[in-house]
């Protein structure tokens, strides 16, 4: 141990401190000090108890009987009966003095620490700290050892008070997140409530409504009772006036044979004629008969073989059909031999015109640059061969070149520090109108596809809905400050032209540049969903899987306007294939499921091209239905004609939200059909095509000739 005179030569203070040892680092402001000021600052406190000088007496080791053995542990069932028999002893000997004094400055430290704050405990520990500091200096011996145990220690507690402080947000984020959850959970239960009781209204509306119309069945019933009885009363009363008036009519019948009866026995001598004449009546009428007998014989034997008249004219006009049959064969015949003749001239000049073809073909492959080797590609791209194969997946030549764009894009882009802001001219966007230099935040593709996404959320959930680049101002706004919004809108939009094939991104810039309305995203999103719940209504054990049968007649409900071949397309892009069979069984919910760069599924992808293609035959329709080229004007008349005519089950809010777009008018503005005001309403056929490009237009039914067919 030190001389009290060397320990006191060293005091600088008598004010308490918390000293830290010298190896370990860390912000708590408690332990800032270097190893020398407070070993300076310790000297002073252990001056109080230093009088022992340098002889430590060995308490209680050398007390006989109380010797520790070698195997000894402080927290054994043995050291506590031990320690009850130490206690049980005599005490012969009395502790040592410094002992006594380490142990009341540590009981006053303690008493006069404040434990009512948060750092209670961590104030607690440097009473300990100290004494166990004025511990190590007087063990020299041992000193190295405690000295590093300390600093282990120290370190340790450093590095949980990081923890700590680095888990505190995240339990303000998580009492934040549970507060909201119970307020969701507590407005679903108010709405449920709500609908309980206008379900519980209609259910006893619907029941009374039941009650009267079994009144009224019941009084149905008894007038249908009453008017059969009333038709089986009529009925016999008219069967008994049918039995009569046929005894009527038998009685007058009767009366006039009477009557005839008794004016032919007044008057007999009508009927009587002369013998004589009847004799020779007989004998003409025998003559006629053998003379009539003889002609039919002579008519026979004179025409047996002739055909009759009707047969005769029969055959004619069969004769006449197989001749006009014939006719029309024979220039059938002449107009197919010419036929074949073209078509030798037309084969004949095909042969010629592939081989200069192939003589062309040869010569380019001689002298033009040959096709690129893509697989170069793979040892050059960040990622290395795999990222490349998974970028080069199904893509051509064309779609492989602005892969390789948007790769040298984003390295180019990453090393741009700062933006130049465009200027607050009318043809910039008003999300870009700055002056100056804005600042390029660098973030990656993921932290960009997560914003939109953020915003896509936000936008949703918006009731008041404003224009879209204004409303993205004002998301990045309340999302990083006005300061950096600028900065934000720049850095986002820059990445958004860069990355045109990203389907989350290019969406979100067609939108924002007013290239595509926002219900055709918020169209689309919706038939997914729709999608997804006709599938999950299906999925009647709730595993997530269905068969391919299934899946068929899903996609055939959900989308009854699409042809056989796009329903196959669908299921091909599905996981379909033809070795695949109907019972197969498919995971539905991985058709829907994006990557974290914002890239579908290939389900997903062939859902939306489908419905450009749609889109654009709609579109290519109308145009041609009109019949004009695309400088000349276009009425409203012609075009709701034409909508009409190629969509026959669009409704009267639909044609009329489709006609405001193409003329750019407001709904409540567009005349009703037949009005005078509608031929004033004219506009290009290539603006009016444009806007219907930019809007969300589907087909409502099939055609009258699809139909028809």
């Amino acid at each position: 141990m030190a001389s009290p005179k060397l320990r006191c030569s060293r005091f600088a203070t008598t004010s308490r401190t918390y000293p830290q040892p010298s190896v370990v680092t860390t912000d708590d402001p408690f332990i800032t000090e270097t190893n020398d000021t407070k070993k300076c600052k310790l000297y002073p406190k252990r001056k109080r108890l230093s009088s022992m000088g340098s002889h430590l007496p060995p308490w209680p080791t050398y007390t006989s009987g109380q010797t520790i053995p070698h195997n000894w542990k402080p927290c054994s069932d043995d050291y506590r009966k031990q320690a009850g028999s130490w206690q049980q002893q005599p005490q012969g000997t009395t502790k040592p003095r410094y002992l006594e004094q380490l142990e009341d400055y540590l009981h006053k430290e303690l008493l006069l620490l404040d434990l009512g704050t948060d750092s209670a405990q961590e104030l607690r520990l440097q009473p300990y700290r100290e004494v166990f500091e004025f511990f190590i200096e007087d063990f020299k011996t041992y000193k190295p050892l405690l000295s590093s145990i300390k600093n282990a220690y120290e370190v340790m507690l450093a590095h949980q008070k990081e923890k700590i402080r680095a888990l505190e947000p995240l339990k303000a984020k998580l009492v934040t997140v549970n507060d909201e959850c119970d307020k969701r959970i507590l407005a679903m239960r108010a709405e449920e409530k709500t609908e309980i009781s206008m379900l519980k209204k209609e259910k006893m509306n619907l029941l009374k409504l039941i009650d009267k119309k079994n009144e009224e069945k019941i009084s149905l019933q008894s007038e249908v009772t009453k008017l059969r009885k009333n038709l089986a009363e009529e009925y016999l009363r008219y069967l008994s006036e049918r039995d009569a008036r046929k005894i009527l009519i038998a009685d007058l019948n009767e009366l006039w044979y009477q009557r005839e009866d008794r004016s032919l026995a007044q008057s007999p001598g009508i009927w009587g004629e002369d013998p004589v004449k009847l004799t020779v009546a007989l004998k003409m009428t025998r003559q006629d008969l053998t003379r009539m007998q003889m002609e039919l014989n002579t008519m026979k034997a004179n025409f047996g073989d002739v055909v009759p008249r009707r047969d005769f004219e029969m055959q004619e006009k069969t004769n006449k059909d197989l001749q006009e049959q014939l006719d029309s064969l024979r220039d059938d015949y002449k107009e197919v031999r010419k036929e074949h003749e073209i078509l030798l001239q037309l084969h004949m000049s095909t042969l010629k015109e592939r081989d200069q073809f192939y003589s062309e073909l040869q010569e380019i492959q001689r002298t033009s640059t040959p096709r690129p080797n893509w697989t170069k590609c793979k040892d050059v791209v960040a990622g290395g061969p795999d990222r490349w194969q998974i970028l080069a997946e199904g893509k051509n030549s064309d779609q492989l070149v602005d892969v390789l764009l948007e790769e040298i894009g984003e390295g180019l882009l990453r090393e741009k520090d700062f933006f130049s802001g465009l200027g607050y001219e009318e043809s910039v966007p008003p999300f870009l109108r700055f002056d100056g230099v804005v600042e390029n935040k660098k973030p990656t593709k993921k932290d960009v596809v997560k914003l939109l996404r953020d915003a896509w959320k936000e936008r949703l959930a918006e009731e008041q809905k404003e224009k879209f680049p204004d409303f993205f101002f004002h998301f990045l706004e309340r999302r990083f400050g006005p300061a950096e919004a600028m900065a934000w809108a720049y850095t986002i939009f820059e990445n958004m032209k860069l990355f045109r094939s990203n389907e989350i991104m290019s969406q979100f810039y067609a939108i924002l540049m007013e290239e595509r309305s926002e219900s055709v995203y918020i169209k689309q999103k919706e038939t997914i969903t729709e999608l997804l719940k006709e599938m999950t209504n299906v999925d009647s054990q709730n595993k997530g899987l269905l068969t391919m049968d299934q899946l068929r007649t899903v996609l055939k409900s959900t989308f009854p306007f699409k042809k056989e071949e796009k329903i196959q397309e669908l299921m091909e892009a599905g996981g379909w294939h033809p070795n695949s069979s109907n019972t197969d069984l498919l995971n539905y919910h991985l058709l829907f499921t994006e990557d974290e760069e914002g890239q579908s599924v290939p389900f997903v992808q062939k859902l939306w091209e489908q419905y450009l293609d749609e889109k654009d035959k709609y579109l290519k329709e109308l145009k041609q239905l009109l019949g004009l080229e695309l400088r000349d004007e276009v009425t409203l008349p012609k075009v709701r004609e034409a909508l009409m005519t190629i969509d026959p089950k669009l409704d009267k809010q639909t044609l009329n939200s489709y006609l405001s777009q193409a003329f750019q008018l407001p709904v409540t503005k567009l005349p009703e059909a037949g009005e005078h005001k509608e031929e004033d309403i004219v506009t290009l056929l290539q603006t009016a095509l444009q806007q219907l490009q930019v809007a969300d237009i589907r087909r409502m039914g099939s055609r009258e000739q699809e139909l028809a067919s």
